[in-house]
């Protein structure tokens, strides 16, 4: 993982939807060839998806409609309308995970998809067009925030940053749905469905005892506007998502799936959304069964359906819907409503078009399955992801010549199992950590270290055999699925069982130096690496994606200069110290609460966010910004007074007319290409009230050769990047200086609420001196006659 290059992103998320010429016939509905379906309006293209959704509708009967509201949902052959099932996986590929992800099935022509790193890209349509689908809507992203550093599905998201995963998302959904990278090319066909999960403010899966299924989640309206919230608006706003899932836990109380101003009221009335809703995976149940939120299952039924949920994947609305109905519980229009945006998401989908052969995605080939293109894709996202941490003495890159021998140690330096994380699809291709060496490298000795990951047999006398002797030692530790995933979070933020003293056993005996490779999707706290002079060199790799042990070779012998940031921060193992079910964001000294995220924070850290190193150096020079004062200001306001203004009040118009560009001037003053990241951070002045200590507000990548500048153009939006939360979730820009960073350079800016606006305020400036020299003269003038008469 890296501060996501976007253009990348979507690359990878629209050319990747692989198919197959089918040798399976695809599921469909409306055959051309069928004189019955014919007849039905919902299976005439021309109508608007609408008024054909209306059609098919109303002909169901209302056994019928419940057998759709579930993520199973069941045939209706009297209508030529095949089964379908809604639930997919794709968070860095296609997916197939045991005993779920049922639309997809890697047995047939298709056996497997490009794996990318955590957590990007997606491969889709072609294996519904290979007839080894039975569903096209797939629930990802990922864009819960990253902020406990133990939560086992970290490792899924994009990090910890609101401005980040909202671009992330935005990336994705547009990628995955066919979308261009500007927006606005889409219309209303998908290419695939994406869902952004989970809504909202879900990050703890399993923690000493408490699971996800029961947790209430205290947050405050604050932390909701300003960190929670950003990416699902993102999402929905920008991104155009065509689903949403609602998570498990309760905010405030209240379950997500059962709560109406969160589904209703916000993301489709304040946000605008036009898709479907579904839950996570039981979360119907459990609102009765493990909650104990309602008084009986039909209550839990009523209470989705009224908040505006549409399908439940479980069995509890296809169980208990007619009941709730027969109680007066459940409105037969709540599930007409339902299923309005549940058969629209198919339409817009071509299901119900005739033969997919003859759709626009239909000539998808399975010559684009695991393609050259895909792969070097893959790679060039796993290049790019690699964070280098540590360089000392500049070890990195090895110089190919001088290398004759080395030493692998680790448990995962050959294990592909780990390289692609969870929610994966069996890879095309898989090169380990290992096998990427050996392509540099011919005597290799290669030890594991430890029988797993968890470390808790000690090998350590063994490794130490292959390390004398040899020019150089690899050691590729960290985690993988035991230790972090789904429904399991971490205690501890070191690393597992005896790894540490297998490093620094090892670090010592070695004849130099030696690089630590870490794969984990969470941070570590490697503090006694970072510490220890006999390792020279660490590299954070993520879980890359079946090229990461190609794409580390690369980097370790210097055929790619890394360039990637990190996307959280890496705390210290004292911070487990605090329970993780705390969500507040903001830190309270009082009580020796430090905050969450580099935004709050105000702990230690073992690496910051956004830190990474390169084997070059770059250097930045603000350009003159074309001006250094915002005006806002279009009306009254009482708030004026306090020193912030809401941005609400402020109005489209204004906010638009206060954007200002922000140019950089990059240069490579090292002796190596590389591709560098430019982020750019704005901090206050005056710190306290609750603000972030700073917070990203741009970034880009640009690509420099040795000695070569260029300026990098950003936008500075005040209205978004200069606001945070009040108390009361209302999002306000103080007035004061600000102060714009990238690197160790800095610009100063002051926003300014006044009567006038900046345009008005030069007028007025340019006419008084006007009308003091009219003033002069004409007093010249009157003395001078008065003498002369």
């Amino acid at each position: 993982m890296k501060l996501l290059n976007l253009s990348l992103l979507i690359h990878l998320c629209s050319l990747l939807l692989v198919s197959t010429q089918p040798t399976d016939q695809p599921p469909f509905s409306c055959d051309s060839t069928d004189p019955l379906t014919k007849s039905y309006k919902f299976c005439k293209t021309t109508l608007p998806i609408n008024r054909r959704v209306e059609d098919l509708v109303s002909r169901l009967t209302l056994d019928e409609k419940i057998s759709q509201l579930v993520n199973t949902a069941a045939a209706i052959p009297r209508l030529g309308i095949p089964g379908y099932e809604w639930w997919s996986e794709a968070l860095h590929g296609v997916a197939f995970v045991a005993n779920i992800s049922q639309g997809i099935r890697f047995n047939g022509t298709i056996r497997s998809a490009t794996s990318f790193p955590q957590a990007i890209g997606i491969e889709a349509r072609g294996v519904y067009n290979a007839g080894q689908a039975r569903g096209m809507t797939f629930w990802t992203p990922n864009i819960n925030i990253f902020r406990d550093p133990r939560w086992g599905r970290g490792q899924e998201t994009p990090g910890e940053d609101p401005l980040v995963t909202g671009k992330y998302a935005v990336s994705f959904v547009r990628g995955i749905q066919g979308d261009s990278f500007e927006g606005g090319k889409l219309g209303e066909s998908l290419q695939v469905s994406a869902c952004c999960k989970h809504f909202t403010a879900y990050d703890l899966d399993n923690w000493k005892g408490i699971n996800r299924f029961v947790f209430d989640a205290n947050v405050t309206l604050q932390d909701l506007a300003d960190t929670y919230q950003p990416p699902f608006q993102s999402c929905i706003e920008k991104g155009k998502a065509s689903g949403v899932m609602c998570a498990y836990n309760r905010i405030n109380g209240v379950p997500n799936c059962a709560d109406y101003n969160l589904l209703s009221k916000t993301a489709r009335g304040q946000w605008g959304f036009n898709g479907y809703i579904t839950s996570d995976c039981d979360a119907v149940s459990i609102i009765y069964d493990e909650q104990g939120y309602v008084k009986e299952p039909e209550d839990a039924v009523a209470d989705v359906l009224t908040a505006g949920m549409d399908l439940d994947c479980g069995e509890y609305l296809k169980n208990y819907t007619g009941s709730a109905i027969e109680k007066k519980k459940v409105a037969v229009s709540d599930i007409d409503r339902a299923l309005h945006n549940l058969f629209s998401i198919r339409m817009r989908l071509g299901l119900f078009n005739g033969n997919p052969a003859k759709q626009p995605f239909g000539n998808i080939g399975s010559d684009q399955v695991c393609s050259q293109e895909h792969l070097n894709l893959a790679l060039e996202a796993a290049r790019k992801g690699i964070v280098l941490l540590k360089n000392d003495n500049r070890l990195l890159p090895l110089a190919k010549t001088e290398i004759t021998s080395l030493a692998v140690i680790g448990p995962n330096a050959n294990s592909s199992e780990t390289l692609v994380g969870n929610y994966a699809g069996p890879p095309c291709n898989p090169v380990t950590p290992l096998q990427g060496l050996q392509s540099y490298v011919k005597n290799i000795n290669y030890h594991p270290g430890c029988s797993t990951v968890n470390c808790s047999s000690d090998l350590t006398d063994e490794a130490m055999k292959i390390v004398k002797g040899t020019d150089q030692v690899v050691l590729v530790m960290g985690l993988d699925q035991t230790q972090e995933r789904e429904a399991h979070d971490r205690v501890d933020l070191v690393l597992p069982g005896h790894q540490q003293k297998l490093v620094t056993r090892i670090a010592s005996a070695a004849n130099k130096p030696v690089i630590l490779v870490l794969l984990c999707g969470g941070p570590v706290d490697i503090t006694f690496a970072k510490n220890d002079q006999n390792i020279g060199s660490i590299i954070w790799a993520g879980y890359p994606g079946e090229a990461g042990g190609r794409a580390l070779a690369e980097i370790i012998f210097g055929d790619h200069n890394p360039g990637g940031r990190l996307p959280i921060t890496w705390y210290p193992q004292n911070l487990t110290k605090i329970p993780m079910t705390d969500m507040r964001m903001r830190p309270e000294p009082s009580s020796g609460y430090p905050g969450r995220t580099y935004r709050f924070y105000q702990g230690l850290k073992v690496f910051e966010f956004g830190y990474g190193l390169s084997y070059t150096n770059y250097s930045y020079e603000f350009l003159p910004l074309t001006k250094d004062k915002v005006y806002l200001n279009n009306q009254s306001s009482d708030k004026i007074a306090l020193g912030y203004k809401s941005v609400s009040e402020m109005g489209t118009e204004l906010c638009e007319k206060s954007k200002l560009p922000v140019t950089v001037r990059v240069q490579n003053n090292g002796e190596m290409d590389g591709k560098h990241a430019v982020l750019l951070f704005v901090r206050q002045a005056k710190t306290g009230n609750e603000r972030p200590i700073k917070q990203l507000v741009g970034f880009n990548n640009v690509d420099l050769k040795a000695g070569e500048k260029a300026e990098i153009k950003l936008e500075l939006s005040p209205c978004e990047h200069l606001s945070s939360a009040e108390g009361d979730g209302q999002m306000v820009v103080d007035e004061g200086s600000y102060f714009l960073s990238i690197g160790d350079k800095e610009s100063e800016i002051t926003v300014v609420f006044s009567e006038d606006t900046s345009d008005a305020a030069e007028s007025k400036l340019m006419i008084l001196p006007r009308i003091l020299i009219f003033f002069y003269i004409y007093s010249f003038i009157h003395s001078f006659l008065c003498i002369l008469f």
